[in-house]
């Protein structure tokens, strides 16, 4: 996924959990999220420098 895609998610969810109150679970998530961003990155660019 792109990273626009990444931030209507991050707006849905946002949307979500303000109205239902859940907001710091939203920022758990949010966290989650992007620490699996980062890492999926990181393994993409390890993959590509192993390709060459």
């Amino acid at each position: 996924m792109n990273n626009w895609m990444y931030s209507l998610y991050a707006l849905v969810l946002g949307i979500v959990a303000f109205f239902t109150g859940e907001i710091v679970t939203f920022i758990m998530l949010g966290f989650i999220l992007i620490a699996l961003i980062n890492i999926n990155t990181t393994l993409k660019k390890i993959i590509k420098k192993d390709d060459e």
